[in-house]
C-alpha cells in the first residue's frame, strides 16, 4: 500500500534536516506504522489478528511538482490470506504521524493517495493496481 503526504518548504525542510522538535519525523513514522500494521485487527472491526512474517515502511521525500513525503508499506504473512488492511493501516499511520510531528510548522499538509499497490493470497487472489 502507498499514500502520499504533502507538506509546505518549512516542513519539508524540517523533515529533511532532522529539526523537527519532536524528533526524527520518518523514523517515528516508521515505527507508528509497523506498529499499526501489527494492531490492524484491534482498530477495524471483523478484521481477525495475523502473525505478520515482514512489516516495512520507506519513505520517499518529493520535491516536484510540490513538496511531499510518499510512503510505501509491505506487509507479509505466512498463512494463505490477505494482508491488504494491514499495509493500509500501515501507510495511513505513518502518515499521520508526520502530520502529528509537524503540526506545529504548519498545519496545512494533506494526507492523499492512500490505496493499494499489490496484494496476493487470500480468496480474491492477486491484484495489481
Amino acid at each position: 500500500a502507498s499514500g502520499r503526504i504533502y507538506v509546505s518548504e518549512a516542513v519539508y525542510a524540517a523533515i529533511t534536516a532532522g529539526t523537527a522538535k519532536k524528533g526524527d519525523v520518518l523514523g517515528v513514522a516508521r515505527i507508528a506504522g509497523i506498529m499499526a500494521a501489527k494492531r490492524t485487527a484491534d482498530m477495524i472491526p471483523l478484521c481477525h489478528p495475523l502473525p505478520l512474517a515482514k512489516c516495512s515502511i520507506d519513505f520517499t521525500l518529493e520535491e516536484v511538482p510540490r513538496h511531499a513525503v510518499y510512503a510505501a508499506a509491505t506487509v507479509k504473512v505466512t498463512g494463505e490470506t490477505g494482508v491488504e488492511m494491514e499495509a493500509l493501516h500501515a501507510v495511513s499511520t505513518a502518515l499521520l504521524t508526520i502530520y502529528d510531528m509537524c503540526k506545529a510548522i504548519d498545519k496545512r499538509m494533506e494526507i492523499t493517495d492512500i490505496r493499494l499497490e499489490r496484494k496476493s493470497g487470500g480468496k480474491s487472489g492477486t491484484f495489481v493496481r
